[in-house]
């Protein structure tokens, strides 16, 4: 039955659902700080300001930053991510949704995880890109990469968080930190 489930999410011809999945997350979750390491074109970050009170995105690209609504909630940087992280560390900064989806490199997921992961509130929400690539093709450097493969490094530590991806094509995983389940508590 599993196989039969995982070939009709393979099939999926609409390759963007994440964006509309993570703009549905961020209206639930309304978070404080959203921050978004890799932009592009700006589609998905743009599409979260109504559901967010400060919203930073980063890109090595300059172009990246033409198109973001500017809004006095928005903030670009054109620099790497570890120049933000150092940049946010700074500023003592919360984030409560992190968007991983700059570098598509294993290595550089590894590295921005572990970056941001102690900037991330208790109860902040960290996404993760691309981690369920359709087929060997879209493991090259110029679609998902092998940032999965940092994914599934990072699946195998259970004590500081929990993860899971979502099995349709590029994939989402999903991270939440296990600190305190309940806010309240």
């Amino acid at each position: 039955m599993f196989q039969k489930f995982k070939k009709l999410l393979i099939k999926s011809s609409n390759d963007n659902w994440h964006e509309d999945f993570i703009v549905h997350l961020a209206k639930v979750l309304k978070p404080n700080v959203y921050v978004e390491l890799g932009l592009y074109k700006c589609e998905l970050f743009n599409r979260i300001i109504p559901h967010s009170k400060k919203l930073i995105g980063v890109d090595l690209s300059t172009d990246a930053g033409k198109y973001m609504k500017k809004t006095d909630k928005t903030t670009f940087y054109n620099m790497t991510t570890d120049e933000c992280y150092l940049k946010l560390k700074e500023q003592n900064l919360k984030i409560d949704l992190l968007f991983i989806d700059a570098n598509h490199s294993k290595e550089s997921v590894k590295l921005d995880f572990d970056n941001y992961f102690n900037l991330v509130s208790d109860q902040g929400v960290i996404l993760l890109h691309d981690g369920f690539p359709r087929n060997k093709k879209f493991t090259e450097s110029g679609y998902c990469g092998d940032g999965y493969l940092a994914i599934k490094e990072l699946t195998q530590e259970k004590d500081r968080y929990e993860m899971m991806t979502i099995p349709m094509h590029p994939g989402v995983t999903i991270c939440r930190k296990r600190k305190n389940h309940l806010d309240w508590k």
